[in-house]
C-alpha cells in the first residue's frame, strides 16, 4: 500500500488488515528498522526522508473522514459575498462542494476538480487561472497560471499540501505545484491551510508557505492523539498560527454550516470536546508574511476560557491512545 500510494495512515492499514492500530504501529516500526519504509506521525511513507505525492485516485481514499470533517469546519470560515482562492487537492475539493451553497461567492482556482464541484452553483462565480494541465492532480500549473494571479487580491486562500511542519511550513512534492501555490497565497489577506493529522510533522520536497505566513490551520481531532503530533501543533501555534480541530463523527456534510459570521467562535456541527476554536484576531487578519502572537502571546494560538491562549496540555486534551 505504501509503494502504491506513497503514504498511508495507520488507521487505514489497521482497517485493511483487520487488526488494531497498536499492532500496526509495532509492525511499521519493525519494517522501518529493515529500511523498507519511514514512519511518520500517524502513518508511514516510502523511505528517503520526503514523502512523494500519490496520484488522485489514491489520495481520494486516504483519510477520507478527516478530510470531510476539515471541509465542514473550513466552510464555516467563508462569508456570503467573499472572494477566495482555493488551491488544488482532495481536501480543497471537499471544501468546494460545501462552498456551492454560499451565495455571492467568487472562487478563483487552478483546480479542475474545484471548478467541477462548483460548476452548477448558480450563486457562485468561478474564475479559472490559465496554465498547463497537470494530469495527476487535475491542476493548472506553470507560468500561465502564475501570471494570471498577478495583481489579484482576495480575502482568504484555502490551500493544502503534502506535508506541514513548524520548521518548514507547508510543502509539496511537485515543483510546479509549489510555485502556483505560492502565487495563490500571495493574493490573499488570510492564509488557511487544510491538512489532516497524517500530514503534520511531515516534509515534502518543495516548500510552499512559510509557517509564519499561515493565518489558520484546520486539521482533525486525531492530531492530538499522538504526543509527537501534539507537540508539532504546539510548535506551529508558537509561530502565530491559529489551530482549529475538526471533530469527527459530526452530522453529515449536508447539515454543515454554510458560512461563518466573520466574528466569534468557528461554527461547527456538534462541536466535540477536542475542538479548539477562536475568532479572528483583533484588528482583522494579518497580511501574508506578518507574524501574529502564538500560543503564549495572544490570539494566534488556541483559545481557552476568557479568551486566554492555552496549550494542548492546558486544554486537558488526551495525548496518545
Amino acid at each position: 500500500m505504501v509503494r502504491a500510494n506513497g503514504a498511508v495512515s495507520l488507521r487505514e492499514l489497521a482497517r485493511v488488515v483487520q487488526t488494531s492500530e497498536v499492532t500496526v504501529r509495532r509492525d511499521v516500526r519493525a519494517l522501518e528498522a529493515e529500511g523498507l519504509l519511514d514512519r511518520r506521525h500517524g502513518g508511514a511513507v516510502l523511505p528517503g526522508g520526503f514523502s512523494r505525492e500519490p496520484g488522485y485516485p489514491q489520495k481520494t481514499h486516504l483519510s477520507a473522514a478527516e478530510k470531510s470533517a476539515i471541509a465542514d469546519l473550513a466552510a464555516g470560515l467563508v462569508e456570503e459575498g467573499d472572494a477566495v482562492v482555493v488551491g488544488a487537492g482532495t481536501t480543497t475539493q471537499e471544501l468546494a462542494r460545501r462552498l456551492a451553497r454560499v451565495p455571492g461567492l467568487t472562487v478563483v482556482t487552478n483546480s479542475l476538480l474545484v471548478a467541477q464541484a462548483l460548476a452548477h452553483a448558480n450563486r457562485v462565480e468561478v474564475v479559472m487561472t490559465g496554465g498547463t494541465l497537470r494530469g495527476s492532480n487535475y491542476a493548472l500549473v506553470g507560468s500561465g497560471a502564475e501570471q494570471s494571479l498577478q495583481g489579484l487580491r482576495v480575502a482568504k486562500a484555502f490551500i493544502s499540501g503534502s506535508g506541514l511542519s513548524a520548521e518548514r511550513g507547508l510543502s509539496t512534492a511537485n515543483m510546479l505545484s509549489a510555485s502556483v501555490d505560492r502565487a495563490l497565497v500571495q493574493s490573499a489577506a488570510e492564509v488557511i491551510v487544510l491538512a489532516d493529522h497524517t500530514k503534520l510533522g511531515t516534509d515534502s520536497m518543495f516548500p510552499t508557505v512559510a509557517t509564519e505566513t499561515i493565518t489558520r490551520l484546520v486539521t482533525d481531532e486525531h492530531a492530538t492523539a499522538d504526543d509527537t503530533t501534539a507537540r508539532e501543533l504546539d510548535a506551529i501555534a508558537d509561530c502565530g498560527v491559529q489551530i482549529d480541530l475538526a471533530p469527527l463523527g459530526a452530522a453529515p456534510s449536508g447539515d454543515a454550516p454554510v458560512h461563518g459570521t466573520g466574528s466569534g467562535p468557528v461554527h461547527q456541527t456538534q462541536p466535540g470536546p477536542m475542538a479548539r476554536r477562536g475568532g479572528p484576531p483583533p484588528g482583522g487578519a494579518p497580511l501574508p508574511g506578518q507574524r501574529r502572537p502564538g500560543a503564549h502571546g495572544g490570539p494566534g494560538g488556541p483559545v481557552g476560557p476568557g479568551g486566554m491562549p492555552v496549550r494542548l496540555a492546558e486544554l486537558g486534551l488526551p495525548r496518545g491512545r
